[in-house]
């Protein structure tokens, strides 16, 4: 009986701290764009992909953009390189999302990599409907 209450008082608290801790922070795999695509109809694929999920556009320039979502008292921002063939999404800034940098890599919490995951969807629905689109 002393064993088992033991490992309850040991384990327990550490499986806890475990399952609290952020998870790494990886940015997403690049997105195809689809064969035909223009870069104007890229950058309104990204535009609307992400309006969808409440991120702003904060910055945007042939190529690059930056979208910033704000929820509540949380904040994050990516920057997002492109042309006609790849769309490219990585983690530049967020405030009250736990970032930290460990020895094991970069950490943040769990709703962020949710957000960006949204998005990757959005974008890539987004692209496949202007590919679809005649004169795209």
């Amino acid at each position: 009986m002393k064993i088992s209450r033991w490992k309850t008082i040991v384990l327990v608290p550490v499986l806890a701290l475990l399952m609290a801790a952020a998870p790494l922070l990886v940015d997403p795999e690049p997105i195809s764009v689809p064969a035909g695509l223009k870069e104007p109809a890229v950058a309104k694929a990204i535009t609307l992909g992400v309006a969808q999920r409440g991120w702003i556009i904060s910055k945007q320039e042939p190529g690059y953009m930056e979208a910033t979502l704000n929820i509540r008292t949380h904040m994050a921002r990516v920057g997002i390189t492109y042309d006609t063939s790849t769309i490219q999404i990585r983690y530049l800034d967020s405030s009250n999302l736990d970032y930290e940098v460990a020895k094991d890599g970069r950490h943040i919490h769990r709703n962020y990599l949710k957000w960006v995951n949204n998005i990757v969807h959005d974008i890539s629905v987004q692209l496949l409907t202007a590919a679809a689109a005649p004169a795209n």
